[in-house]
């Protein structure tokens, strides 16, 4: 049986988005199908507002309504602590922490394999970024590298470091975002690498 086209272009639609498969795609289409006009039209408009509202933040580059996001237009934010991180979840996850800083999201991660470089990402606005601060007077002290620990994250996270070394030297304090156990975990399921990390990790008491 061949599905309305209406319905076929919401399934291909839903098809579109990350780990939806076709299965799921047509569930959520025939939902959408008994669910009522005025619940529909506001998904839609939430769907269009997303696009015609969302800005990319001039400063740190996370999404954003106005010029400014949301933690850049706050004044009581350290300008001299900047945690660099892959995407504005983690900026999400990490406002959780208490972290009173700001931010810079690259948007990505180096991956060779795939031809994304440096530049394919927003490492040079990094750097524009601390030369800017340091003409307004503003001494960055921390950059936290706080990408993932997959090998593209640790890669990113290296080269980010070498070209902080090459170009400040000492002057600004370079640290990696902690690894080891998540808590509750019990250390006879973890795999040998957390262990590592969080043995090389480990702090005094």
């Amino acid at each position: 049986m061949d599905l309305p086209k209406s319905i076929q272009d919401l399934v291909e639609s839903f098809e579109m988005l990350p780990g939806i498969g076709p299965k799921t795609a047509q569930r959520l289409a025939f939902y959408v199908l008994r669910l009522p006009l005025d619940d529909v039209k506001r998904f839609s408009e939430s769907v269009n507002s997303i696009k015609e509202n969302t800005k990319i933040c001039k400063e740190c580059f996370n999404v954003a309504e106005d010029e400014l996001c949301s933690v850049c237009a706050n004044p009581s934010r350290g300008r001299q602590t900047i945690c660099v991180v892959e995407s504005p979840l983690d900026v999400i996850a990490l406002e959780k922490s208490g972290y009173k800083g700001v931010y810079h999201v690259l948007h990505g991660f180096i991956n060779p394999i795939a031809g994304v470089g440096p530049d394919e990402i927003f490492i040079p606005q990094l750097f524009n970024r601390l030369s800017l601060l340091g003409e307004a007077g503003v001494q960055v002290s921390e950059i936290i590298l706080a990408t993932s620990t997959s090998m593209e994250g640790e890669s990113t996270s290296m080269y980010i470091n070498r070209e902080l070394v090459k170009n400040y030297g000492d002057s600004i304090k370079v640290s990696r975002i902690g690894k080891g156990l998540p808590m509750g975990a019990d250390i006879e399921f973890a795999d040998e690498r957390t262990l590592s990390d969080a043995i090389q990790g480990r702090t005094t008491i």
